[in-house]
């Protein structure tokens, strides 16, 4: 089969749910829009196949693609079960939820909540940027009450970016995709493999030995937050590794943006993981000073700070932001 292809076919049952399209595919998994055939509410369905290790055969079954990938696939595969039983046991406002998951066809599915919405790559594409500073202070303190639980039940995101945060009507932030997500606890060698994200994935993601933790997802929450004032992702840690070119957020928006605010993202996107703070709690704290920009005649940020953030994400459209997976 084709790999343009292997994705289950529209209306294809599955347990009790039928598929109604393909919304994404990704490197380890393929994301579904279907619907639960008892309620007829919309669902998101993840199958676990990763490209590299294994494909699909006739009668929708996903084998390992030869003898020499089964033991890794095996592996993931029990890996993606584990996380996608974790991940169910989680509640939280800001975490997308994981209602069931089933084995079918050879491999595992994972079957989420659809909410209406907009993901927030759209948002920061739609205005180039200039979000407001009481746009971010919030949007992401929730996000990272919601990753602060994941952290507590010893679990990380490891692809937070803004295609990853959904923004529900009223404004309500969800964090999304949990295609890289993982114990922390494992050793290097049992990952299904590394998701990078460019700008967004931290030193440590890109080293075959790189040690990641809590650290790892609050960098990527940092560099998130310098999109929304920037526009455009932030330069790539790798290159940054190797000769640090990317001037300071307080250098370049300190007139705009509260020094409290900008400090903070620098803090979190600090090269070194030691440099950066090692939990979501020492994040909050920095971030969650009262001190705002100031508004001064003709600052782009003006307009958008003088609507209420309610208002702005109350007209946001309902396209369905399950990205990358």
């Amino acid at each position: 089969m084709n790999r343009a292809t292997q994705s289950l076919p529209d209306g294809t049952v599955l347990d009790h749910y039928t598929i109604d399209r393909t919304l994404s595919r990704g490197g380890f998994s393929i994301v579904y829009l279907a619907h639960d055939n008892r309620t007829g509410h919309k669902v998101v369905i993840k199958e676990y196949i990763p490209s590299k290790l294994a494909r699909r055969e006739e009668y929708l079954r996903v084998v390992p693609e030869s003898d020499q990938m089964t033991d890794r696939y095996l592996r993931g595969r029990r890996l993606f079960f584990q996380e996608a039983s974790a991940l169910a046991k989680l509640e939280h406002d800001n975490i997308v939820h994981v209602t069931s998951f089933f084995r079918a066809n050879e491999t595992v599915y994972m079957v989420m909540v659809y909410e209406e919405g907009k993901n927030l790559q759209a948002y920061i594409e739609g205005r180039s940027g200039n979000l407001s500073e009481q746009f971010i202070r919030t949007v992401f303190p929730p996000l990272l009450e919601g990753l602060k639980l994941l952290h507590s039940h010893h679990l990380l995101h490891l692809d937070i970016k803004p295609g990853n945060i959904h923004l529900r009507p009223g404004g309500s932030p969800l964090l999304l995709d949990f295609g890289a997500v993982h114990f922390y606890q494992q050793s290097r060698q049992h990952q299904l493999g590394r998701i990078i994200s460019h700008g967004y994935s931290p030193i440590e993601q890109y080293q075959s030995a790189g040690y990641v933790g809590p650290w790892t997802d609050i960098y990527a929450i940092g560099a998130t937050m310098r999109s929304c004032i920037e526009g455009r992702p932030p330069i790539d840690a790798k290159i940054r590794h190797e000769q640090e070119t990317m001037r300071p957020a307080v250098a370049l928006y300190r007139k705009r943006y509260s020094l409290d605010l900008l400090e903070a993202i620098d803090w979190a996107m600090e090269i070194d993981p030691l440099l950066r703070p090692q939990n979501v709690d020492a994040f909050l704290d920095a971030l969650q000073r009262e001190s705002m920009p100031p508004i001064t005649a003709g600052n782009p940020v003006s307009d958008v700070l003088s609507t209420p953030v309610s208002e702005m994400l109350g007209k946001i459209a309902g396209s369905m932001p399950w990205s990358k997976s």
